[in-house]
């Protein structure tokens, strides 16, 4: 009898919901997790669909039908991503699928019904960091959310969630930071994530297209952390969300599925589980939260398998009257499996938020 390995069936358990959410269509993913047996085969199967996803843009490019090869070229740069995105036992293919995700992402860029730029602001010690700018049509000087991954994340799969604030006049900034998207082989994580969104600020702050006086801030999971960090320590930013994020990370750790214990060992370059367990224990909001003075929104789902619902609410209690909580009682991590509760009312807070600055 056949069955299924255990990575693989922790892929599916918990993230299948997430998948479909952030642009993986439903029959796609059907068809991968019924053929996929074993972990070496994940990689392979879902780079294989995304090559078909992939010619299909190119062929409604050569046509001249570029909203059609946007839509494809979107759907093969997350298939691509949530191909490699846990494949930090195999380092040669997560570079390959990262970079394969990176240029079909920018391939479709100038075709989504939101076209973007590609930027790179300057860093620490002659890095940079790699973001995609995307604003709405028709307002000169739009407000302007940052939005910050997780920790197998990446800023192209911030997609769907800035189309939902474009849609509202808000220009979105989806960044890889440090330990990220593609500064995850240059740098690891660290906790102090208010250093590159100062640079980040400090380079919109030289956009006339911008209003950098309206800026916010939106992190999934770790990035929510790191939001809420960078809200600590940045007053230029002037309201945050914290979706589905933590209080400490090291308190965690043994919550955490085998994969995410993995993300979190490569991700920090820490030599094996003890050392990053202990780097960890910096990832805290203890002693920080009284230092927020923007409106801060925590959303959470108490069916969250990696962080508890009690760490929002005491980030909540913390912050006192200037934050939110909103609590889905049905909602996994992230709560992909009920976006529609959740998505459109958040970016209608951040917008207000932004419009009251």
């Amino acid at each position: 009898m056949t069955t299924v390995e255990e990575r693989v069936q922790i892929a599916i358990d918990n993230w299948a919901p997430r998948f479909i959410a952030n642009g993986i269509d439903a029959n796609d993913l059907q068809q991968l997790t019924r053929g996929i047996q074993r972990w070496e085969d994940w990689y392979p199967a879902w780079s294989a669909l995304a090559d078909v996803h992939a010619r299909m843009g190119e062929e409604a490019e050569a046509q001249a039908h570029y909203e059609s090869a946007g839509e494809h070229y979107f759907h093969a740069a997350m298939l691509y991503h949530f191909g490699k995105f846990m494949m930090v036992r195999h380092p040669g293919q997560l570079r390959a699928g990262h970079e394969l995700t990176v240029r079909t992402y920018l391939r479709g860029l100038p075709l989504y019904e939101f076209p973007g730029e590609r930027i790179e602001i300057s860093y620490e010690d002659g890095h940079t960091i790699a973001a995609i700018l995307r604003k709405p049509p028709h307002i000169a000087r739009p407000p302007l959310a940052i939005l910050s991954p997780g920790l197998d994340s990446v800023k192209e799969e911030l997609h769907n969630y800035s189309n939902d604030l474009l849609r509202r006049g808000v220009a979105t900034l989806a960044i890889d930071g440090p330990g990220q998207g593609e500064l995850e082989s240059a740098l690891p994580l660290r906790p102090d994530y208010e250093v590159p969104i100062r640079s980040i600020i400090d380079y919109l702050e030289s956009r006339a297209d911008i209003d950098a006086t309206r800026i916010g801030m939106f992190g999934v999971s770790l990035g929510g952390f790191f939001a809420l960090r960078a809200a600590a320590f940045e007053p230029r930013l002037k309201a945050t969300i914290m979706l589905a994020g933590a209080y400490n990370l090291a308190q965690h750790f043994d919550r955490y599925p085998l994969l995410t214990q993995e993300a979190f060992i490569y991700r920090l370059k820490a030599p094996d589980e003890a050392a990053a367990r202990e780097r960890l224990k910096a990832f805290t909001l203890d002693g920080v939260t009284g230092n927020i003075t923007c409106p801060v929104l925590v959303i959470i789902g108490r069916r969250d398998r990696l962080f508890p619902p009690e760490d929002s609410e005491r980030i909540v209690a913390e912050i006192g009257a200037n934050a939110d909580l909103w609590v889905f009682d049905d909602g996994n991590h992230v709560c992909n499996n009920i976006p529609y509760k959740y998505r459109p009312q958040q970016a209608d807070w951040l917008r207000d938020a932004l419009r009251a600055r």
